[in-house]
């Protein structure tokens, strides 16, 4: 048996004369749709699978189709005769547009055997001549192959060994998708051995020396793995002792690397090579050779077997010294192992010589992460789910490895300069805080925050952008939007939909043990940014606007509603409590009818009039038709509850309209202080946000309206007992139901460490007609309703939890405008998200 090594993603071209068997071959060995047959793409194009003359454009389409499932990264057979140097230039050509391996696998039969099989197939009609030319041409391939590009080339010679051949697939020395982690990926080192030693420590890790004293190995007791970007020397006092313990550790199985390119500029000192000893390659082999004469050659067999890139945990993570774009990762070529060595530059030089780098990962839309270095930056920074971890430690910044999963920066500061950097780290960044750039938001993009992470979808982006364009307050102003809420699960008690019960046990299997329920007031959303002095302070006086960002009222009525704040915040002592001149407040604007006037006329008043104007109508010629002996008793019934369903849901939404004037007749309930000038306050309970919101309404009673609330305790039966006859009160009273919230506040987090829903709503039974249509009561209906998934929307509401935590932290921390812009964008798009908007 002849086995046939053949990596997973390759363009195989099958070599042989006619009747040498490829196509039995290729059908034996792999699937139908991996193999282009030369022949059915004659066929395609000129309805003759012989007809030579159709070659030309049946080769242009062959090849086309190859480029498409190579850059899908699908394995490609290509069953052609590929006898002439101009049809293997081509396949290789394709390959390497697609930066994967070409493999040839020649087919060698006698002549005559393939004069038999060719002569027994009518639609082959050349004769032996033509074959024999074929057999001469494939002679001359041997030879050519190799020095053509392919990078493998396996020869079948006779039938036997045709039929005997095994085909094994062999993963590229980058796929190590099977390693899961959890690593520490190491950045730029240079030569910074006690920085290396230091950091390692500081992560965990038991250094291993050797008689000497010097380290040697490293090991972690969680068995974690390290993972080096590259660049081990040069710059720095000690590039053999960095050397020495990455070795080690790689030889130990304890670590991977990766090379820079300062390691092959070394590698090709070592060689023998012409090398200019420059940005510290002198210290390096000044270093060196104090060394014993082994060292140097184990170095140059370690820097030569480094692979230029690795793809991890299933493909969710790529490390690579420069970085590498999505259409490189897990790809074989000379141009995929120069970006990851070099990246990519412009061909400019900027103000100190260097070269001006393409921003490729400003650009990036891939779904793994990147985590690379090679670039010396400031402080590492989440850009499009790629960060550099390179802080510069050998230029006097810090040495800096990130744990992965967890996404954790851990850094050590550097134990002085020890090499003069050309371009002083604290460089100014490339563009202004305050400027706003269309591609921070357009497109595909993948968001990193200190909470989570998540890709945002182009179509997304597009629509939160034309709301953000056109509508949304200054973004200055824009510092944080309200997150989605989800309901609690579906309740199994009769006649209800959500019921605490529910909402109970949702928060007891997440691990909360106290919860409090506060009255949801039905209004409008409305976040409300105050200053302190409306001319001097730093947003302008502030803004209060809705949950999408619009300007709540406009001007003059939110100027008017802001001074009420003002003055509230005022005489209740928060400003100098606080410490602040600005206040972030989480609010709701009563009554609904305010705001949303429009719509319920349009939505809801239209559906109620004509229900009641139609359906008493219909009772009476339903009574008539009875009354002449017409047995019309169950439509009749149907049609009196419906009348009866029609008048509550006109009742519950005529609940929540009242007669304003201006502000005459509004109210606003505050329910969370979000931020001020000095923090934010997520971690703040429940309580404490409640009992701040009662201070404005005594500040204000007429303007401020108080928010009614219980606290329960989850391992108490009575307290929820309680909680839930407050609930039946409240909501056949006419309130809409309540939210309940982990009592620890908006930050809570669960027994695992993930971030808890930030509340989950629970509605009465009566509001619910607005939502779900007056009949939604009918046994069918809630039957029906009652399969709904939330899953969707709960994922959502946590998406945005997230984001909107760190958008207060940005705004607290002064960070970017762009940066917090980006985050609040963020939230806005996922409201684009295709889920139920009844839930």
């Amino acid at each position: 048996m002849t086995v046939l090594d053949i990596p997973e993603l390759a363009l195989v071209a099958l070599v042989g004369v006619s009747g040498s068997g490829k196509s039995t071959f290729a059908r034996r060995h792999f699937a139908p749709t991996q193999v282009l047959s030369s022949d059915a793409f004659r066929g395609m194009v000129a309805d003759d699978e012989n007809d030579q003359s159709a070659s030309a454009d049946a080769f242009d389409v062959l090849h086309y189709v190859a480029g498409r499932r190579l850059r899908a990264g699908r394995l490609t057979v290509v069953d052609a005769t590929n006898l002439q140097p101009h049809a293997r230039a081509a396949l290789v050509r394709v390959a390497r547009e697609h930066d994967v391996l070409p493999v040839a696998i020649v087919l060698e039969v006698p002549e005559a055997l393939a004069w038999e099989r060719t002569e027994s197939r009518a639609d082959r009609t050349f004769g032996r001549p033509v074959l024999a030319r074929m057999q001469r041409d494939l002679r001359r391939t041997y030879g050519q192959l190799a020095r053509e590009g392919f990078r493998k080339v396996h020869v079948l010679r006779g039938v036997e060994e045709i039929e005997a051949a095994q085909i094994r697939y062999e993963k590229l020395f980058n796929d190590r998708r099977e390693l899961a982690g959890p690593f520490d990926i190491v950045g730029d080192v240079h030569g910074c051995r006690a920085e290396l030693e230091a950091l390692l420590v500081r992560l965990g890790w038991d250094l291993v020396r050797d008689d000497a004293g010097r380290p040697v190995d490293a090991t972690h007791p969680s068995g974690r793995t390290a993972v080096f970007v590259g660049d081990l020397v040069d710059r720095g006092p000690d590039s053999p002792g960095v050397l020495r313990l990455a070795m080690g550790m790689v030889a130990a199985g304890h670590a991977l690397c990766v090379p820079g390119n300062h390691e092959q500029k070394l590698l090709r000192k070592l060689r023998g090579r012409d090398v200019r000893l420059t940005h510290g390659l002198a210290e390096t082999m000044a270093q060196l050779a104090a060394e014993p004469e082994t060292f140097a050659a184990e170095v140059a067999a370690f820097v030569d077997g480094l692979v230029s890139h690795y793809v991890l945990d299933g493909g969710r993570l790529v490390v690579a010294h420069a970085g590498l774009k999505e259409e490189y990762q897990g790809r074989a070529s000379g141009r995929v192992r120069a970006f990851a060595l070099f990246g990519e530059t412009t061909g400019e030089t900027d103000e100190y010589g260097l070269p001006v780098r393409y921003p490729w990962a400003r650009e990036y839309r891939g779904s793994a992460t990147v985590v690379y270095g090679h670039t010396p930056t400031p402080e590492p920074e989440w850009v499009n789910n790629t960060i550099c971890i390179d802080t510069g430690c050998v230029f006097g910044g810090r040495l800096t490895a990130l744990r992965y999963p967890e996404r954790e920066l851990v850094s050590v500061p550097a134990e002085r300069e020890w090499y003069a950097p050309v371009r002083p780290l604290t460089a100014a960044p490339a563009r202004p805080d305050e400027v706003l750039e269309l591609t921070d938001v357009t497109g595909r993009r993948h968001v990193e925050h200190p909470y989570g992470s998540l890709t945002v979808p182009a179509e997304n982006a597009a629509a939160a952008l034309e709301v953000m364009s056109r509508f949304a307050v200054d973004p200055h102003r824009l510092g944080w939007l309200p997150p989605t809420m989800a309901p609690c699960s579906t309740s199994t008690v009769d006649g209800f939909l959500e019921h605490p019960a529910e909402a109970f046990a949702d928060y007891r299997a997440a691990g909360v043990d106290r919860v409090v329920c506060e009255e949801k007031h039905m209004g409008s959303r409305a976040v409300v940014l105050v200053d302190r002095e409306p001319s001097l302070g730093p947003f302008g006086g502030g803004a209060v606007y809705t949950r999408t960002g619009r300007p709540f009222f406009g001007s003059p009525l939110d100027d008017e509603l802001l001074a009420r704040v003002r003055t509230a915040v005022g005489v209740a002592g928060l400003w100098a409590e606080l410490d602040t001149d600005w206040l972030l407040l989480d609010c709701e604007l009563l009554p609904w009818s305010a705001k949303a006037g429009g719509l319920i006329r349009e939505q809801y008043a239209s559906v109620g009039a004509a229900g009641r104007a139609a359906l008493p109508a219909a009772l009476a010629a339903l009574d008539a038709a009875t009354a002449r002996g017409i047995d019309l008793g169950e439509l009749r019934d149907r049609t009196a509850r419906r009348r009866d369903d029609v008048a509550a849901y006109s009742a519950a939404y005529r609940a929540y309209v009242g007669p304003t004037d201006g502000l005459r007749g509004v109210t606003l309930a505050p329910f969370a202080v979000l931020a001020g000038a000095k923090s934010a306050y997520p971690d703040r309970d429940h309580g404490w946000h409640l009992d701040l919101a009662d201070r404005l309404h005594a500040a204000d009673p007429a303007f401020v309206t108080p928010t009614r609330r219980r606290v329960v305790d989850l391992s108490d039966p009575a307290a929820e007992a309680e909680a839930t006859d407050w609930w039946l009160g409240l909501t056949a009273a006419g309130g809409e139901g309540m939210v309940v919230k982990p009592y620890a506040g908006l930050a809570a987090r669960s027994a695992r460490g993930s971030l808890l829903q930030p509340g989950v709503k629970c509605r009465g039974r009566e509001y619910l007609r607005i939502i779900y249509g007056p009949g939604y009561t009918e046994p069918d209906q809630l039957a029906l309703l009652r399969r709904r998934s939330l899953g969707r929307k709960r994922g959502l509401a946590l998406r945005e939890h997230g984001l909107g935590l760190a958008a207060l932290d940005a705004l607290v921390a002064g960070a970017p405008l762009w940066r917090r812009h980006e985050l609040v964008f963020a939230i806005l798009a996922c409201e684009s998200e295709p889920v139920d908007p009844r839930l």
